[in-house]
């Protein structure tokens, strides 16, 4: 294992390039196995969760040739079973049950793996394959689906309690694209990335309305066929950038993005102080004229503010003076980035699903550990602003989901390394 070793203190300035989405690249890579001819994907990122994805599809029998960031599927002949050394690695590996339901009218899945951040269970991703006709039955640690009669079109609600399911959604969307009928999922997710899966599948020949939306209406078709795709730039990563470039930036700029797709964490970086400007595919983040000030945000499903983006923020709201404030409504449990904030000096009180966080003079340096995908990237921008040396250890958890993050900001001046364990 590594360990990445950050040199606080530096400033950030320049230009960097956001790489396509990881949330994007995972469902629509899974959506190759809904046809027999040759689909080509471009702009996947080169990640640990993208390679496991590409492993699993080789598994199931798919001819995959990956270079530079394209990626080339031919899923001509294919199997059912996804095997449980591959799929306990990644929880979005559970995205192949919708394709393989569609497709061959069967499937069986290992329950996945993945991040640990509280309770995320697939229970509306199996609601929504037995709404279209779908035998469920966990057995073993797996899940096996069966359709012997095929799928068929029906109305669903796919909202839980803690809003709707991106995962789930993508999911039942791969599965009713080739059923019998109509089927519309009200309570769909409206991320990007399930609007981008969308695109993908409509390419295909699926004949899909309302996507982006939380009212989807799908048309089952006989069959698909191959496309050549662009997936979406990652709007994590680029928030993660932008609040890089508001704890220690002179001037930082993201090209190859959507603003649209950032709004909310523009509004929120805007409304603390920091000069936000913007292009078509551009986005540029300024040291605030003013001190910044604290913030209040509340965590929501899309267009709200995203829960993946609620890690930095803290780091953020530790670094600039006054009282912020973070409430987590996606995932109450995933504040496992606060132990390791206090290590580094922050001034942190966790109250149920709420943090509030004032902000102090400066963090410190320390040996922290890494418990999430985002909890990792908090770690690093806090290690970014404190003083003297932080070692972040548990360094895989950043390379699931972040393409060379420790190049691009050093490119932007930062001082780190990587190191073994």
């Amino acid at each position: 294992m590594q360990k990445l070793i950050v040199h606080g203190g530096t400033r950030l300035r320049g230009k960097v390039n956001i790489s396509g989405s990881k949330n994007s690249s995972l469902p629509i890579l899974a959506a190759t196995l809904l046809t027999k001819d040759d689909c080509i994907i471009r702009r996947v990122p080169d990640l640990s969760d993208t390679n496991y994805m590409v492993q699993i599809l080789r598994a199931l029998g798919a001819e995959v040739e990956r270079a530079s960031g394209v990626v080339q599927v031919k899923a001509e002949k294919i199997k059912a079973d996804a095997p449980y050394d591959l799929v306990r690695k990644m929880r979005a590996s559970i995205c192949v049950m919708g394709p393989l339901t569609g497709r061959l009218h069967k499937a069986t899945v290992s329950m996945p793996g993945g991040c640990v951040i509280g309770d995320r269970p697939v229970d509306l991703h199996l609601k929504g394959l037995e709404y279209l006709g779908a035998n469920v039955k966990m057995e073993g640690g797996n899940i096996d689906i069966s359709a012997s009669k095929g799928l068929k079109g029906t109305t669903m609600n796919l909202l839980g309690k803690f809003g709707s399911t991106v995962l789930g959604t993508g999911n039942v969307m791969m599965a009713a694209v080739l059923a019998k009928g109509t089927t519309i999922i009200e309570g769909a997710a409206a991320e990007p990335e399930v609007e981008d899966l969308a695109h993908f599948l409509i390419k295909m020949g699926a004949k899909i309305e309302g996507a982006g939306t939380t009212h989807m209406i799908i048309e089952g078709v006989k069959e698909l066929h191959g496309v050549d795709h662009t997936v979406i730039p990652d709007r994590i990563e680029a928030g993660t950038f932008l609040v890089a470039g508001a704890i220690c930036g002179d001037g930082v700029m993201l090209r190859r993005v959507i603003p649209a797709h950032l709004k909310n964490i523009t509004d929120t970086l805007a409304a603390s102080g920091y000069e936000i400007s913007s292009t078509k595919d551009t986005v540029t983040i300024m040291p605030a004229g003013a001190p910044p000030k604290g913030f209040h945000l509340t965590t929501r499903t899309y267009p709200g503010f995203p829960t993946d983006m609620q890690a930095q923020f803290c780091a953020l709201a530790c670094t600039i003076p006054g009282l912020s404030s973070v409430k987590e409504t996606i995932f109450p449990q995933r504040f496992m980035h606060v132990p390791e904030l206090k290590r580094m000096g922050a001034n942190i009180e966790l109250d149920g699903d709420t943090a509030r966080i004032t902000g102090v003079d400066s963090l410190s340096g320390a040996p922290v550990m890494a418990s999430d995908l985002r909890a990792s990237a908090a770690l690093v921008l806090a290690a970014l602003n404190a003083k003297g040396t932080t070692e972040i250890h548990r360094l895989y958890h950043i390379d699931r989901g972040y393409e060379h993050l420790d190049e691009k900001l050093a490119l932007l001046g930062a001082e780190m390394e990587r190191a073994k364990e």
